[in-house]
């Protein structure tokens, strides 16, 4: 079922204790209302991630709709998603970025994950969920998303809140507080509400205390001998300068109506190395979602599993080929359904339209651009640590057992490599570094020692230790020998 919505019951808001199912509508007065909550409640992180990998937010807006309406396609409507910027490539980005790449570099990189995303999809797909579980069980899934967002720590530390420390404590102080003290609704826009207070407070700061002296990337480029030079490099760096915080002058020469900039992938072996470990988190972060989606339907979903992956690869493809963000699905817009018990698609279509109209309005794209770099501090901090503190959520939810040295070893080495941005090099043109080295660490290591655990002991399954005499979903777990 892709169209022809039933109408739930009189198309009203539905009586407490029924839901709204994917194959189902409300009026559509309603139904548009609904899919504009789903607007808001994704819009906060599509546009800041596109930011903080230096791509264009508008673009990245404009493609989160044509993904979301393919995925939608490919899964048959069963899988009520929205699939937006995804913030699992932003410390890759960063790592290309401070490596002489350009924007062109980062999309050819990010292009081959979701190449690889669409592979493992159609391999599940035609194999069955349990392929999944037994290559990447929740110790693996969970540390390498860990890692993810834990080498993000020093873009924090030295790009965002170095531009303004004040008015980054000051946003990130009201991200951690509305993210706690809100309800609803306004608790699932924390983000971007920390977005306005922090322009907020930074127009004041200007209007009060002056200019701030601090290092804006692409501005005031000079080189060793303090001349101005054109493009920023190793030997043409940006230096502090003084600036207000707040400059709408690029806002205000922005049209209304055009189109986003586009550009084509440029391909780099190291890049795409450094790239492709994000692919277990994407894989972790869709898979649980599809879950997540599973149990608030009640519906079997692991028959779209495969289908759902594939999608996101194919979607994360077409979107970088043309230099837009990743795209993966939303918790944000999850949390949406949870609280209305409203999963009809219908609702996912009026979104992904907007979003797609959005996405031709340059001046919009113009005002995220003018986001100072201080609020990005404040609220990247935050962000940054909630992605690797996913990881040991998944940890705590499958009950992963750290006092096995199995999952224990593996996954200390493979963190301190990542977090460490340590590179080991194999040939002078083929480093590993950071997160892939980390995550390479992780497989290997992790496969390796079970499989001297299982020819030690035949009974032992060695597919991700849990608790005693409990079975993870998706396969067997190895038994506690006491």
């Amino acid at each position: 079922m892709v169209f022809g919505w039933k109408v739930h019951g009189d198309g009203k808001t539905p009586p407490p204790g029924e839901v709204v199912r994917p194959d189902e509508r409300l009026s559509w007065p309603r139904t548009a209302g609904i899919g504009a909550q789903h607007v808001v409640a994704m819009f906060g992180a599509t546009f800041v991630f596109p930011v903080l990998m230096g791509l264009d937010p508008n673009l990245a807006i404009m493609m989160s709709g044509v993904a979301t309406i393919l995925f939608l396609l490919i899964t048959s409507g069963r899988v009520p998603s929205y699939l937006g910027s995804s913030a699992s490539f932003v410390g890759v980005a960063a790592a290309i970025r401070a490596a002489g790449g350009d924007s062109g570099t980062v999309t050819g990189a990010i292009l081959w994950v979701g190449v690889a995303l669409l592979a493992v999809g159609l391999v599940i797909h035609f194999l069955g969920a349990n392929v999944l579980h037994a290559v990447l069980p929740p110790v693996i899934t969970g540390a390498v998303v860990m890692l993810i967002g834990f080498n993000l720590a020093p873009v924090v530390a030295n790009v965002y809140w170095p531009q303004d420390q004040w008015v980054a404590i000051g946003t990130m102080a009201f991200a951690v507080l509305s993210a706690v003290l809100l309800r609803g609704f306004w608790a699932r826009i924390n983000v971007l509400l920390a977005l306005v207070f922090g322009f907020g407070l930074s127009w004041v700061l200007d209007k009060t205390a002056g200019q701030v002296t601090s290092v804006q990337g692409g501005r005031n480029l000079l080189d060793a001998s303090g001349h101005p030079c054109p493009t920023e490099g190793p030997y043409c760096v940006a230096t502090a300068f003084p600036h207000d915080r707040v400059d709408f002058s690029a806002v205000k020469s922005a049209d209304w109506l055009g189109l986003p900039h586009l550009h084509g992938p440029n391909f780099k072996m190291s890049a795409i190395l450094l790239a492709l470990p994000v692919v277990i988190a994407l894989i972790a972060e869709n898979t649980g979602h599809v879950k997540a989606v599973a149990a608030m339907t009640g519906d079997d979903l692991d028959p779209y599993i495969g289908r759902a992956l594939a999608a996101d690869g194919l979607t994360t493809t077409l979107a970088t080929a043309v230099g837009g963000a990743p795209t993966t699905t939303y918790s944000e817009n999850i949390g949406v359904m949870a609280a209305t018990r409203i999963y009809s698609t219908a609702a996912y279509w009026v979104a992904a339209l907007v979003a797609i109209a959005v996405g031709f309005v340059p001046k919009f794209g113009a005002l995220v651009a003018a986001i100072p770099g201080g609020v990005l501090g404040g609220i990247t901090v935050v962000l940054y640590g909630m992605i690797g503190l996913l990881g040991a959520k998944i940890w705590v939810e499958n009950r992963v057992d750290f006092a096995d040295p199995v999952n224990l070893v593996p996954v200390a080495a493979g963190l301190i490599l990542a977090i460490g941005n340590v590179t080991l090099h194999i040939t002078d043109s083929f480093p590993l570094q950071g997160i892939a080295l980390g995550t390479v660490v992780l497989l290997i290591g992790y496969h390796l020692l079970n499989l001297a655990v299982r020819r030690r002991d035949p009974s032992d399954m060695g597919r991700g230790i849990i608790a005693p005499m409990e079975t993870e979903i998706g396969g067997d777990v190895r038994r506690s020998t006491d």
